[in-house]
């Protein structure tokens, strides 16, 4: 015979599965019409700049909203952001801390570093994370520090850090990059790098797919460069 506590659990397990069935632990704390950019981001300095990269899927449960979404952001001249989380907070948030950084280029009369970037989106991921889903990876090159890095996951915590990945297909290349990764990679090897590792992450991973779109940060300017499905380094 069932207790009552046990025909409680399992009411409640079955209420849970009804409300998550078809969601993927990204999606299913989504509100009602929002989208997740389900995502895989990644940025890497190397000497003289930074690379970023991202795959272009935009999800809501197991539908596909957007095949070629734009998740690499630009902040400022050579400061740009990597998304991934809910696409509305995202994009709510990138849109303040490239309002700010105007601003504060103004007053200064100076460009800002990525740091002050980093600072701002800490702010103001931390100071509301209990109403965000937002992890967001900003890089960018500056003449303080040159190429640098850094990562703001989903609670508002900073980290710079030597390379940064992110999003749902993350979790699906953590080996192949601890594995690849070492200092002092040239331009070259760090953007075929980024193309590859975000490549495995697309094939592996249900929630990230499309197109590839790079960014190439150094002190001369910025290059965009985007690679086709049916192109890609690694695939199915």
């Amino acid at each position: 015979m069932m207790t009552t506590a046990m025909q409680y659990a399992a009411h409640s397990n079955s209420m849970d599965q009804q409300q998550f069935d078809g969601k993927s632990a990204e999606t299913r704390h989504l509100k009602p019409g929002e989208v997740s950019t389900g995502t895989t981001i990644m940025a890497i300095p190397f000497d003289g700049g930074v690379v970023l990269g991202a795959d272009s899927r935009v999800s809501t449960g197991v539908y596909v909203a957007n095949r070629v979404s734009d998740k690499i952001v630009q902040l400022h001249d050579r400061i740009w952001c990597c998304r991934s989380g809910s696409a509305a907070d995202t994009q709510a948030l990138t849109d303040y801390v490239k309002h700010y950084l105007s601003q504060l280029a103004v007053e200064t009369s100076r460009l800002p570093t990525v740091k002050n970037a980093a600072t701002l989106m800490r702010k103001l991921c931390y100071e509301n994370k209990d109403k965000l889903m937002a992890g967001v990876i900003i890089g960018g090159w500056d003449e303080v520090d040159g190429g640098s890095v850094y990562n703001i996951s989903l609670g508002g915590s900073c980290v710079k850090l030597p390379f940064a990945i992110g999003g749902s297909g993350s979790t699906y290349i953590y080996g192949l990059v601890d594995s690849q990764f070492h200092e002092n990679m040239s331009m070259e090897e760090t953007l075929s790098f980024v193309k590859k590792a975000v490549s495995h992450a697309m094939a592996r991973d249900g929630s990230s797919g499309g197109i590839i779109r790079t960014v190439v940060v150094t002190e001369q300017g910025n290059q965009r460069e985007y690679i086709n499905g049916n192109q890609l380094p690694y695939g199915p």
